[in-house]
């Protein structure tokens, strides 16, 4: 595990330990983040904890003609009760994300450094947002890094069924149309594998990342 320095450097992804950790420390600044970011490596760390970035050998990605709508969610969309925008509130997008509750968590790995370090990326243009609402009230969104070709998903929210699914379909649908490759979702769990998205080793994901 290396232990970064004020220098804006990340060792190779090669050198995680098993469980994905490749570095510690260092900062949240713009310049260090973006190169985390197109290098295959993200910041994940609770608030009591040093900053830690990980790569693990396992990344799960949606690779967008895997793209799973169900009948019903269909009918969802159909049925236009939902409004979809993007980046009109990334702020309520990413504070919502820290602050609704999830099954089988205690708390949020969101801390009020990595809000402000990703405003900062939303100011620049990196960090971006998909906002649902109903009846003029946010329900539900999603937030994470564009790099152009490549959408690095971070976090999403629901406070009403399904809303963060309609976030992420409709995101989806947006840029396969841009000729994205895909969006990386970072780690497996469950909800995102009924979209669709599976799981490659981190060499095919560094590969594809690049190319």
């Amino acid at each position: 595990m290396y232990f970064l320095t004020k220098e804006l450097y990340f060792p190779s992804v090669e050198e995680t330990t098993p469980e994905g950790i490749l570095a510690v420390g260092g900062d949240l600044s713009p310049e260090r983040l973006m190169l985390a970011y197109n290098s295959g490596i993200f910041p994940w760390f609770e608030d009591d904890e040093p900053i830690l970035w990980w790569s693990p050998e396992e990344r799960m990605v949606l690779f967008f003609e895997y793209l799973k709508i169900s009948k019903s969610m269909r009918s969802i969309l159909k049925k236009g009760e939902f409004k979809v925008t993007f980046n009109k509130d990334f702020k309520a997008v990413i504070t919502n994300c820290q602050s609704v509750k999830r099954e089988g968590q205690n708390g949020t790995w969101i801390t009020e450094d990595m809000i402000n370090a990703y405003c900062k990326l939303h100011e620049l243009g990196f960090a971006k947002s998909v906002e649902v609402w109903k009846d003029n009230e946010l329900v539900g969104g999603l937030y994470g890094i564009d790099l152009g070709d490549v959408f690095c998903g971070e976090s999403m929210f629901s406070k009403v069924s399904n809303a963060s699914k309609i976030a992420f379909i409709t995101l989806a649908q947006k840029l396969e149309k841009a000729n994205y490759k895909f969006i990386d979702c970072q780690v497996h769990n469950n909800h995102l594998e009924s979209l669709g998205c599976v799981e490659i080793d981190r060499e095919e994901f560094i590969a594809i990342l690049n190319y």
